[in-house]
């Protein structure tokens, strides 16, 4: 039952550990392990644990106001904000408004960037704080 170290088993490979659902908003800094799926809206800091394995995945109908690190990503909503991912995928329907720092790039046609697209041979260990709007 609950706490019982004997009865826990890891996730399976490609598990869905978290889901923010069409119909949910998340306000303030996201930190996620495993894989990451978006329906809804954050609006805030979306960051993937160190671990390495960890996957976002942003529906079409998603979207996300702020910036993203993780090691991969597939984007079919809305970003305004920065990425950085090792690896990207960006759907048809992908809408990014930021600038996009990855290692492995997959873009399918349709697919909109506004902004600087700047591959990396290490991916950024931070990125820069976001400015203070006034």
């Amino acid at each position: 039952m609950f706490g019982d170290k004997k009865s826990s088993k890891s996730m399976p490979a490609g598990a869905v550990e978290c889901l923010v659902g069409e119909r949910m908003s998340i306000t303030g800094d996201v930190k996620f392990a495993g894989s990451f799926i978006i329906e809804g809206r954050i609006k805030g800091t979306v960051i993937a644990d160190e671990s390495g394995d960890a996957v976002l995945k942003l529906y079409e109908r998603g979207q996300i106001e702020g910036q993203v690190q993780v090691p991969q990503a597939e984007i079919h909503g809305e970003m305004l904000g920065d990425i950085v991912a090792e690896k990207l995928v960006l759907g048809a329907t992908a809408r990014i408004r930021g600038n996009v720092y990855y290692r492995v790039l997959e873009m399918a046609a349709g697919a909109q960037v506004n902004g600087q697209m700047v591959h990396q041979e290490e991916p950024r260990k931070q990125l820069a704080k976001p400015e203070a709007s006034t």
